[in-house]
């Protein structure tokens, strides 16, 4: 059997920790293969690796630093269809979807390509008699990133992307659900020219997570995960000093307004609701439609749409979306679905019986839909993650704006309408950190910066964008003098605090 080993130091590297984790092929439900779990001797010897190597990287230049991120960007693109199917076989994602994935990580790197201006600091000329005021952004030194399972590529170049192009060595602990596409990445950002160490693969468990939180040489620790586990790692990381931005769990609503374009708008909650099986923090689960009437034809028309729906193994090019990522997730998921009905929310669609004919044994399941549920409910409340659209009746546009800027989670929330009025007022009022006007998934482009807010985002810098770059380095404030000894002469000891009086 295939054994996914770290990457340190710039070659694949055999833990003997003895511990492993096996690695599913979600389509037919049978392990494929196994992944090493690191003790924390392994992760220090490889932070150890990464300290020695930031030394000479963080003093490259950036344009040099940012020669060997197209260099790694051009090899990603060539290995794309590689990485798309090695990324759907322990997913199980469909094959275009792991391309997205691909593909939104890497605008992050192209971001990141341009790191040489994003790294100019400011100064003022002048700032006082013979007095120059100039600032510098820094490495941090040694940084790490801890990623989910949904996302394999795209999460850890939105990370690493950034962090190694500002100057850092960057220590990645994938999800072991999937870890195989975490390990070439770090293949092909070595065959780019990168330095060895620079970018290293620690594969692991919560053995693993808590290494990287203690380590005294990490300075910083990115995160996505769910809510739980994304406070203990911002509690835990910050108690040790280190900056820490943890991405957390999402609800995110689509309020649909009388005026929307109702049949764009179903093709928008089917894609943003179902797609990737529902396994994505901005999918869009829930939907507030304004008005009885309103409500009652998105219903109509979302029974209809669900009915057209295909689910198929990854490598199905006609399927919209494939397995779920294990059987554990595949109960959980029925397991909400029960918890809804048992609250008095009608089930309208029941996607729990789907199975695919010759892949009985594959993590399978249907799209499902809920009708008349309640903010108090508990499906409601927490995040299903699946392929589950809840439809919440809203009779007012304040009603509709109450709902997710009173939920838990606050990770992004979109709206349907044609009035332009509606839509900035809703936008500006809403308490949620991203919003989308008739744009169903509201994942800012590379160049913005993506975080939510409430319990979806614990710390104060957001990911990608130039927040990432602030996130990723130290800013320095140098003020210097030059006084022209000749003609001014020395001036006397002041014990006042200086000013520019």
């Amino acid at each position: 059997m295939r054994d996914v080993r770290h990457f340190v130091n710039g070659q694949s590297f055999e833990g003997r920790s003895g511990r492993f984790g096996d690695i599913f092929d979600p389509n037919t439900g049978l392990v494929q293969a196994r992944v090493q779990l690191a003790t924390a001797d392994e992760l220090d010897a490889a932070v150890q690796q990464a300290a020695r190597a930031q030394i000479g990287w963080g003093a490259t230049n950036p344009q040099r630093r940012a020669r060997i991120m197209f260099d790694f960007k051009r090899l990603v693109e060539a290995h794309m269809g590689e990485l798309a199917e090695l990324l759907s076989s322990e997913h199980g994602k469909v094959v275009a979807d792991s391309r997205g994935d691909i593909q939104r990580g890497l605008e992050v790197v192209e971001f990141a390509c341009g790191i040489p201006h994003a790294l100019k600091g400011e100064y003022t000329e002048g700032a006082g008699p013979g007095i120059d005021v100039y600032s510098m952004r820094q490495p941090l030194g040694v940084v790490a990133g801890i990623t989910p399972f949904n996302f394999p590529a795209m999460i850890p170049m939105w990370m690493f992307g950034v962090a190694i192009a500002c100057g850092n060595a960057f220590i990645l602990k994938p999800s072991e659900r999937d870890p195989s596409v975490p390990v070439r990445l770090a293949e092909l950002m070595m065959e780019a020219g990168a330095p060895e160490g620079i970018l290293s693969v620690v594969q692991g468990d919560k053995v693993a997570v808590d290494a990287i939180l203690d380590h005294p040489l990490i300075r910083a620790v990115s995160f996505v995960g769910s809510s739980d586990i994304a406070n203990y790692v911002y509690a835990r990381g910050a108690q040790n000093g280190k900056r820490v931005q943890a991405m957390g769990g999402a609800k995110n609503h689509g309020i649909v307004l009388p005026d929307a374009d109702m049949d764009q708008v179903v093709k928008d909650l089917a894609g943003a609701a179902f797609g990737s099986a529902g396994e994505r923090c901005m999918a869009l689960p829930v939907v507030v439609p304004v008005g009885q009437k309103t409500a009652d034809a998105l219903r109509t028309r979302m029974i209809a749409e669900i009915d057209s729906l295909r689910v198929g193994v990854s490598t199905d090019a006609g399927a919209q979306y494939g397995p779920v990522v294990s059987a554990a997730h595949r109960q959980r998921i029925s397991d909400y679905i029960q918890t809804g009905v048992d609250e008095g929310a009608e089930l309208v669609v029941d996607g729990r019986d789907f199975r695919l004919q010759g892949f009985e044994k594959g993590f399978f399941i249907g799209p499902s839909l809920f009708d008349h549920v309640k903010p108090g409910m508990k499906s409601y409340q927490d995040e299903i993650f699946g392929p589950v659209l809840q439809m919440v009746r809203a009779d007012t546009f304040e009603e509709a704006l109450e709902l997710p800027s009173k939920h838990q989670y606050g990770n992004g929330v979109a709206i349907f309408t044609r009035n332009g009025r509606a839509a900035r007022e809703f936008a500006a009022r809403v308490d949620v950190g991203m919003v989308g006007i008739n744009v169903p998934i509201p994942v800012p482009v590379a160049y913005h910066t993506f975080g939510g807010w409430k319990r979806s985002a614990f710390g104060d810098t957001n990911q990608h964008g130039m927040e990432g770059v602030k996130f990723w380095t130290k800013i320095k404030t140098v003020t210097a003098r030059w006084p022209d000894a000749a003609s001014e002469g020395h001036t006397d000891s002041s014990f006042v605090i200086p000013t520019m009086k």
